[in-house]
C-alpha cells in the first residue's frame, strides 16, 4: 500500500498561515485606529476558525462525520461567545444619543452671518487697545460674544487664540488665577477654586450680570415630568434607584453627572447642600462645556437616564428633542420663572475679575450692567439681573 504523502498539506498549511496572518493582523490594525477595537477578539477567532478549518479540509479531516460536526459546534460556540461585545456595541449604537456638540464658531463675534444678538442702535461704550482679555464657559458664550461685538473694534476674534476666548468653566478660572485674561464669565466658583485664589493671595471679586436656571433632563420617552427638589436629592445621593420609587416605571435611575469643578457640577454641589453627593462610575460622568471639541451634556439617551445642565444651553444651543426638561417642585424652568425667582433652582452668573482691573475692563463691567448690556442680555435669550424700561 501506498504511503500518503503529507508534504503538500503541510506546505498549503504554512502558506495559509503567513497569507492568513497578514490579511489578519491588516484588518485588526485598520480596526484598532478606527476606534472599533471592539471587533478585534471576534476578527482573531473567526481568522483562527477559518485557518483551522483549511488546514484540516487539507488533511482530509472532515472526511469523519463526527470530528466534523464536533469541531464546527465547538467553533460556532467561540465565534459566538466573541461576538457578543460587538453585537452589544452595534445595538448600543442604535440607540439615539443628545447631540450636545454645539459649533462654537457660530458665535464668534463680527463674522457674517452668525448668531450673535445686536443692539439696534450703537453702543453708547466703544472700547479701543488695550482691550480686556476675557474668558468663559461655553453656555455664556453667546451672550459676552454679543457685548464685544458690541464695543468692541470689528476685527477677528478667535475663540481660542484671541482677547475673547472661550473655555470649560475649570479652564477659565484657571486662566484668571494665572493671570491669562482680565476676566471671566461664568457660574460661581467651586470651593476647589475658592481655595486655590486664597492660596494664590488672591480674591475673586464675582459681579452678576444674569439669572440662569439649573435645570434637570431626562429621555423624551420618560414618563416623568416633574421632581421635587427632595427627590432630586435623593437620586444623586443614590437613596432613589429606581424611577418607580418617583411615580415612573420599574427600571433602574442611571444618573448622570459632570467632572469636579466644572460650573454645573459645582451647581449641582451647592443644590445637595450637607448631602453627599453618591460616586458615579466613569462611564456616567459626561464631559464638560467649553469649545467646538467640548460638549455640555453627551448623555446617552437611554430612556433610564437623567442629567443636568443650564436652561440656556438646552433650550436655545442644543434644542433636542430627545430630551424634555423637568418641572421641578411642580415650576417649569422658564424665563419667566427665573425672573419670578419661582423656578426653585436659579442663580446667578458673573463677571469674575480679580479685583484689580486692568484698563477699560471696569467701564465695559458697568456698560454691561447699564440698560443697554442688560438688554443685550434680554435679547440673547438670557434673564437679566437688573430690570430696565
Amino acid at each position: 500500500m501506498e504511503k500518503k504523502s503529507y508534504f503538500i498539506p503541510i506546505v498549503n498549511a504554512i502558506i495559509g498561515l503567513i497569507a492568513g496572518s497578514f490579511l489578519t493582523f491588516i484588518i485588526v490594525f485598520i480596526a484598532a485606529f478606527s476606534g472599533s477595537i471592539h471587533y478585534i477578539p471576534f476578527i482573531i477567532a473567526l481568522a483562527a476558525v477559518l485557518y483551522i478549518a483549511y488546514v484540516l479540509h487539507n488533511f482530509e479531516f472532515f472526511t469523519r462525520k463526527k470530528a466534523a460536526k464536533f469541531f464546527w459546534t465547538f467553533a460556532l460556540g467561540v465565534l459566538a461567545i466573541t461576538a457578543i461585545q460587538p453585537i452589544y456595541h452595534w445595538f448600543d449604537n442604535r440607540i439615539p444619543t443628545v447631540d450636545a456638540e454645539v459649533n462654537i464658531y457660530q458665535y464668534e463675534p463680527f463674522i457674517e452671518g452668525n448668531q450673535v444678538e445686536k443692539l439696534s442702535e450703537d453702543a453708547s461704550l466703544k472700547l479701543q487697545e488695550p482691550l480686556p482679555k476675557m474668558d468663559g464657559a461655553t453656555v455664556l458664550y453667546p451672550l459676552y460674544a454679543a457685548f464685544v461685538q458690541a464695543v468692541y473694534p470689528e476685527k477677528m476674534y478667535n475663540p481660542y487664540s484671541s482677547e475673547v476666548m472661550v473655555n470649560q468653566t475649570p479652564d477659565a478660572y484657571t486662566n484668571l488665577l494665572e493671570g491669562n485674561v482680565d476676566m471671566i464669565f461664568v457660574a460661581g466658583p467651586s470651593e476647589k477654586q475658592l481655595q486655590r485664589s486664597q492660596e494664590k493671595g488672591m480674591k475673586l471679586k464675582l459681579t452678576p450680570i444674569g439669572k440662569e436656571a439649573f435645570v434637570f433632563f431626562v429621555n423624551a420617552k420618560n414618563n416623568i415630568d416633574n421632581l421635587t427638589l427632595d427627590q432630586i436629592k435623593g437620586i444623586y445621593a443614590g437613596e432613589l434607584t429606581n424611577w418607580s420609587q418617583v411615580g415612573g416605571k420599574n427600571d433602574d435611575i442611571r444618573a448622570f453627572q459632570r467632572p469636579q469643578d466644572s460650573g454645573s457640577q459645582t451647581a449641582l454641589q451647592r443644590l445637595m447642600g450637607e448631602k453627599p453627593i453618591v460616586e458615579a462610575p466613569t462611564e456616567n460622568i459626561a464631559s464638560g462645556m467649553g469649545g467646538i471639541i467640548n460638549e455640555v451634556s453627551k448623555y446617552k439617551n437611554y430612556k433610564n437616564a437623567i442629567g443636568y445642565t443650564f436652561r440656556y444651553y438646552s433650550n436655545e444651543m442644543v434644542r433636542s428633542k430627545e430630551i424634555k426638561l423637568l418641572e421641578i417642585d411642580g415650576v417649569a424652568p422658564t424665563k419667566e420663572t427665573i425672573r419670578a425667582n419661582t423656578y426653585p433652582i436659579t442663580s446667578d452668573f458673573y463677571i469674575v475679575t480679580m479685583g484689580n482691573e486692568a484698563a477699560h475692563v471696569q467701564a465695559f463691567i458697568d456698560w454691561i450692567l447699564s440698560e443697554e448690556g442688560q438688554r443685550l442680555v434680554e435679547q440673547a435669550g438670557y434673564v437679566p439681573v437688573t430690570e430696565y424700561e
